[in-house]
């Protein structure tokens, strides 16, 4: 069985395509269960993301395609929520939907994986930019509002990499997630970028496999040609890992399936 939970819509204002071509194009590529989890509203960095007028049009154009081609591929909602103190709305976490995916984008107010403000990598300290990455991994495990922890390493984007041992850093943030009973995506959009690897990273798969924390996998989509991107790969490693299921959702509840 093939799962992609992490797809994005023109509503979040830097992807491409429509909807009905997300899935029409995830057919074409034997895609069995696909997820929308667009970037939800908040009051924070509004040209990243579909605004809370939005959510209804958002919701109902992913239904109708649910309904419209139910007997070819089963289709999913959710939102990609920031985790950003003071910013998640009440608003997004009480909607009805099938699984929300927590991010970390910003330390404080810094955009980490937008290229605009890249420059900010070389006035610190990378050992402690990864620390206060993970440690805000750690607390968003620890809110209790999310379902699937959104690529985890992200902040490895542009390959400005950790002196210390990376597992260290993560380690307590990993053991929150397992607390916290989420699933960790092996999302391919590390591929497209500098980094040039999946997150989260092979060493990180070696923890996250010694504490059972299940998986899922996700193209983290904004163009048609990111749809099933690198699906095989994301797989392979998840198997060397030892991983033969996967995880998917329905109204919030977790179900593990052979992949």
């Amino acid at each position: 069985m093939i799962i992609d939970l992490h797809n994005h819509t023109i509503l979040c204002n830097h992807a491409e395509g429509s909807i009905e071509e997300y899935i029409q194009s995830a057919i074409a590529k034997k895609i069995d269960i696909f997820g929308f989890s667009d970037h939800a509203p908040m009051n924070f960095d509004e040209a990243y993301r579909m605004s809370f007028s939005e959510m209804d049009t958002y919701e109902k154009d992913v239904l109708h395609v649910k309904e419209k081609y139910k007997d070819q591929i089963k289709i999913l909602l959710a939102y990609e929520v920031d985790f950003l103190r003071g910013y998640i709305d009440e608003r997004v976490l009480k909607r009805n939907v099938d699984y929300f995916i927590g991010s970390v984008h910003y330390l404080g107010s810094w955009g980490f994986d937008n290229p605009e403000f890249i420059g900010e990598y070389r006035t610190k300290n990378i050992d402690e930019v990864w620390e206060h990455y993970f440690e805000a991994i750690g607390a968003m495990a620890k809110s209790g509002l999310f379902d699937i922890v959104g690529h985890l390493d992200l902040i490895k984007v542009f390959n400005f990499l950790p002196k210390k041992d990376v597992r260290l850093i993560a380690k307590e943030a990993i053991k929150a997630i397992k607390k916290a009973n989420m699933s960790i995506e092996l999302n391919a959009a590390g591929f497209r970028k500098p980094v040039g690897e999946q997150y989260p990273s092979n060493p990180l798969m070696e923890l996250i496999s010694e504490h059972d924390i299940p998986i899922t996998f996700g193209s983290d989509a904004h163009a048609l040609s990111h749809i099933g991107y690198q699906q095989e790969e994301l797989r392979e490693i998840a198997k060397a890992y030892g991983y033969k299921k996967c995880a998917t959702f329905e109204s919030r509840d977790r179900i593990l399936v052979n992949f």
